[in-house]
């Protein structure tokens, strides 16, 4: 049987994996997006963000489990996947590691003349004036834990011990891609608050302002999503995300 990673091992791998999540997929839509006629417009943010954690879960998932998430791992641990003793210092990583990866975007964005984080919105999330097309709170409440709920249920079930081995990650990002087609427009989409708080804290303070529905609604939606998987669904041998990264 193969040995547990330690925890040192694991929170790099989630450092790591949040950085290149959060960096890859908001720098696709800060650096990529700017100019219309060769910007790679909300489809390819999309597949940036769903590329970003497809591959990350390939490369270190078998360490972490892939989470990359706050959200992901307070559903892991509501559906049995972590221990709920390990959370604390999973959310303080992811945390740190989007706040990093915000930061180096901004110095690569300033590379621009011109260029405002505050006047551009930095990839950050929003409701009402600040939602890309106006949806206003309920909505954008509504969205953001309805799609976290089904971010987790996808990743829970593409790990159950009974699900196909191997194909999680691919399960995982082409979720993600399509969770970012259907809510871009409405909240230029969270479902993560490490995503959301690594730009939004560099995007002004109307981006802060707001922050704390996009912390409060995906925790909201990982956490049903978590406790709704393992007692209507769960599997009694499901293993750890780690372990069912490896098969």
């Amino acid at each position: 049987m193969a040995v547990e990673p330690s925890m040192s091992k694991r929170l790099a791998a989630e450092f790591l994996g949040t950085f290149v999540l959060v960096f890859g997929g908001c720098g696709t839509a800060v650096l990529a997006t700017t100019n219309k006629e060769v910007g790679v417009g909300w489809l390819g943010v999309s597949l940036a963000f769903g590329l970003t954690v497809l591959t990350m879960a390939y490369a270190v998932g078998h360490i972490s489990g892939g989470h990359f998430n706050p959200a992901v791992t307070l559903g892991a641990a509501a559906g049995g996947r972590i221990a709920w003793r390990e959370t604390p210092a999973y959310l303080a990583t992811q945390v740190v590691a989007g706040i990093a990866a915000g930061a180096v975007l901004l110095v690569v964005a300033n590379g621009l003349d011109g260029f405002s984080a505050q006047e551009s919105g930095f990839a950050s999330n929003g409701y009402g004036d600040r939602s890309p097309m106006g949806y206003n709170l309920l909505a954008c409440l509504v969205i953001e834990v309805l799609l976290t709920a089904v971010f987790l249920w996808v990743i829970l079930g593409a790990t159950d011990s009974r699900a196909p081995k191997g194909l999680a990650p691919l399960a995982i990002g082409l979720a993600l891609t399509l969770i970012h087609l259907i809510s871009i427009p409405v909240t230029n989409t969270s479902v993560n608050p490490a995503r959301s708080i690594g730009v939004g804290l560099f995007a002004g303070g109307d981006a802060i302002a707001q922050l704390w529905l996009f912390i409060l609604a995906p925790v909201v939606g990982g956490l049903i999503a978590g406790f709704s998987y393992a007692t209507l669904l769960g599997d009694e041998a499901a293993v750890s995300l780690p372990e069912a990264m490896e098969a």
